[in-house]
């Protein structure tokens, strides 16, 4: 898979799939992990006037939420078109479209346009990504305050069913694949970037990491 391929995010995470995702977003709100992580990079003083740098979006559920919170401003990136045009639509319809800019494509390969803000998020992207340390060295780079993500648990069960879902899509001829990078892998990398964990919540398959730069926090 060439991570740095539009067409690869743009045909798995298709319009279908974006449209999908933004119904169910608009009718049941944030998934649990993703609220466990909005509520994470909002712990201590809140968000107010801070600006929020959301890869790999999707349809806008972290940048919303913290831009409703008080967050001045917000950078949504995505590989994927139909997401980009989804959380778009999403933040005209509640009325935040003025303070979000939209970058397409890859966080790594756009890493010269991308600022630094206060708040970074990355949930579920890491495992979209088959490059974990140079995708979480961007993010740390850019982080001023603190880092969220959502990512897999690592554990070999896991590994095993995203093996087999893997196979399943090689057979399909989809060079899309799902990512079970070790926690502590990411940690290492994020750890070098000079940030340090603060919070984790491990759930059943998912897990959720808050990291903090020491000197902002």
């Amino acid at each position: 898979m060439d991570c740095c391929d539009p067409t690869v995010y743009d045909d798995t995470f298709d319009a279908r799939r974006a449209d999908d995702r933004l119904r169910e977003y608009r009718r049941n709100g944030p998934n649990g992990w993703t609220r466990r992580l909005i509520d994470g990079l909002s712990t201590g003083d809140g968000v107010d006037g801070l600006t929020v740098l959301d890869i790999g979006a999707g349809v806008g559920a972290v940048h919303h939420a913290l831009l409703e919170a008080g967050a001045a401003s917000a950078v949504d990136v995505d590989a994927s078109g139909p997401y980009i045009d989804a959380s778009r639509t999403e933040a005209e319809r509640r009325g935040l479209a003025d303070r979000v800019t939209y970058v397409k494509g890859d966080a790594v390969a756009r890493a010269p346009d991308l600022a630094e803000a206060d708040l970074v998020a990355l949930d579920r992207v890491v495992c979209c990504y088959p490059h974990m340390e140079a995708l979480v060295r961007v993010a740390a780079a850019r982080t001023r305050r603190r880092l969220g993500l959502v990512l897999p648990r690592d554990d070999a069960w896991i590994r095993a069913g995203v093996e087999v879902s893997n196979r399943w899509s090689a057979l399909r001829g989809n060079p899309f694949r799902v990512h079970v990078h070790r926690t502590t892998d990411v940690l290492e990398v994020a750890l070098a970037g000079g940030l340090v964990p603060v919070q984790r919540h491990r759930g059943r398959f998912w897990q959720t990491m808050i990291l903090e730069r020491p000197a902002a926090a």
